[in-house]
């Protein structure tokens, strides 16, 4: 950390003089001559779970109308393991048409989001949550945040097992501040008592995060192999469970992952976390509280690209911070358990599990649910949850399953399924069904290029590549952001393609497909003649040269068409 600056960065004097998380939050919302939030509860607002943005199609005529730009909030509702009930699910849709943008969007972080949400209405939508039993607390910040657990293992007894702990884990790490009840929940006459109420005379205490939380926002995840459909090694902290023929016996801890990068900036990158030991589940609580206070106590503060675990371990050392955890939990970790991921992604259509339920796995292209020409796929979304008895699980892939399915309701499903074009599961090609993308374009502050809007466009050009060449059939991962942040893991994609500005596009080749190694990155800023082109000559190789069920990312590093240089893992990029 030698040379590094020590001053802390604004984020941190923002948060240090919030009053765990209140800000002037109260002032900003009750500003009519605004459609914004004063620029440090900008900040402020992502604890609580929500982004303010703007819609960056009409960004120019406003200015030059001298409008201010069309303020808009994205919000985000935590959904610990991605298992909510029909009736969170109906009162999702309902905020989504009545305060939103009429779309509900699936996460990769097994969450909802609702877009187009105006400030006056802010208030009631985080209220409408909350009385489903969601929260959008913690669901943004620099916090942990929503945890992945895997979506549907072959034994359902084992998936409620992991499920329990990850939703546990959950409300452990949740904020304790009373600010979100506060300002969201109280009627209006306990919020302007507490609009005037001194700074600093809330009381509260982060007994884990204390007053200025962490460093930057923290990830976790829990996989049972041999699917890795949360992509498990993308995260700060990970479990995976290690099952014998007794059932659980416990986890592998994983730590340092991250996808983040900035484009020309050599120090930052996206890094695959290292397997650091072994847990009992027992023990599950205890380890993520350890890692978490590390990360707290020797997290960078002062530079917020270099603030994730990853940097952190990088700086310090992968034996020291196992160290710091022990010495925190009291007790040493085990030696890690052999274990073997197979694929990531989702596994669509019905499946029966254990206990005889079934349980239907449905493409949801980029995680965008809306009522589409001919495709009204919010409408049947929601006839579903109106007379399904069972539960959703949204999954890491952006996708929705409509879990534990008496047999004899599956006609009923499957009919709705089909009238509202929701069976892109039975038609979509291989490629399309792997394919991921981030919001991107026209509200995302951060995008330099289209992802969501453009990507199913994109894949059909590479999929008439694949037909030509014989390889229609072949299951290949490609994922889209509009920036390098890496939102839809593009770093962990047998293509990835991370834009770099308006048409342009960073492309990365080579990860594997079960998700333990990361893509490089092949050619920079090339726009999307240039990629069908270069796509066009390694699926020529590939149809030629590939081994017996040798993956796409596989031959490519196998055959050296990537060059020497390899990316297995660590710092590599």
């Amino acid at each position: 950390m030698s040379g590094k600056p020590t001053s802390l960065s604004p984020v941190e004097h923002i948060k240090s003089g919030s009053d765990f998380l209140r800000g002037t939050l109260l002032d900003s919302l009750a500003d009519s001559a605004t459609g914004a939030l004063a620029p440090d509860d900008t900040q402020l607002s992502k604890f609580h779970g929500f982004y303010q943005q703007d819609d960056r199609d009409v960004r120019e005529p406003r200015r030059q109308a001298l409008l201010e730009p069309d303020f808009q909030f994205m919000i985000r509702a935590r959904v610990p393991g991605g298992v909510c009930t029909p009736a969170q699910w109906l009162a999702m849709d309902a905020i989504a048409r009545q305060w939103a943008n009429h779309s509900l969007r699936l996460t990769t972080r097994q969450a909802f989001q609702l877009h187009g949400v105006l400030k006056r209405d802010l208030q009631a939508s985080i209220r409408a949550i909350n009385e489903s039993l969601l929260d959008t607390l913690a669901a943004c910040g620099d916090v942990n945040r929503n945890v992945l657990c895997t979506a549907l293992p072959e034994a359902s007894a084992l998936h409620r097992q992991v499920y329990e702990l990850a939703t546990a884990v959950s409300a452990h790490l949740s904020p304790r501040t009373t600010a979100y009840h506060e300002i969201w929940l109280s009627d209006a006459g306990g919020r302007r008592n507490l609009a005037a109420r001194p700074a600093g005379a809330s009381g509260d205490s982060e007994p884990i995060y204390g007053p200025t939380y962490l460093p930057r926002k923290f990830k976790m995840a829990f996989a049972v192999p041999p699917r890795n459909d949360v992509d498990l090694f993308a995260h700060d902290l990970g479990f995976v469970a290690i099952v014998g023929r007794s059932g659980l016996e416990g986890f592998n801890v994983t730590v340092g992952g991250g996808m983040g990068a900035t484009h020309g900036d050599a120090a930052t990158y996206p890094r695959l976390a290292d397997v650091i030991g072994f847990c009992t589940a027992e023990q599950v609580i205890t380890v993520s509280e350890a890692v978490v206070t590390t990360q707290r106590d020797f997290g960078d503060r002062s530079e917020r690209k270099h603030a994730r675990l990853k940097y952190t371990l990088d700086d310090h050392g992968v034996n020291w911070f196992r160290q710091q955890v022990e010495q925190r939990t009291g007790f040493a970790l085990q030696p890690a358990r052999p274990f073997e991921f197979t694929h990531t992604g989702d596994q669509y259509g019905w499946r029966q599990t254990d206990d005889g339920q079934w349980h239907l796995t449905l493409f949801i292209e980029n995680g965008r649910i809306a009522d589409h020409a001919g495709a009204p796929q919010l409408s049947g979304l929601r006839a579903i949850a109106e007379m399904h008895e069972g539960e959703f699980r949204l999954t890491a892939n952006q996708n929705v399953i409509v879990a534990n399915v008496a047999a004899e309701e599956r006609e009923a499903i499957d009919r709705l399924v089909a009238e509202h074009g929701l069976d892109g599961y039975r038609t979509g090609s291989p490629l399309r069904l792997h394919s991921l993308a981030c919001v991107g374009f026209p509200t995302c502050g951060l995008a330099m290029a289209e992802s969501e809007r453009y990507l199913p466009e994109l894949v059909g050009r590479i999929d008439s590549l694949l037909q030509g060449h014989g390889l229609g059939d072949q299951a290949i991962t490609v994922r889209m952001t509009g920036c390098p942040n890496g939102c839809a893991r593009p770093y962990l994609a047998e293509i990835g393609l991370v834009g770099k500005g308006p048409g342009l596009y960073n492309l990365h080749l080579g990860a594997a497909f079960d998700g333990t190694r990361l893509n490089r990155l092949w050619r920079e800023s090339v726009d999307e003649a240039a990629v069908l082109d270069l796509l066009d000559g390694l699926f020529a190789g590939y149809a030629g040269g590939r081994q017996e069920r040798e993956s796409f990312g596989d031959f490519l590093l196998r055959t050296g068409r990537l060059g020497e240089a390899s990316a297995t893992g660590g710092a590599q990029a």
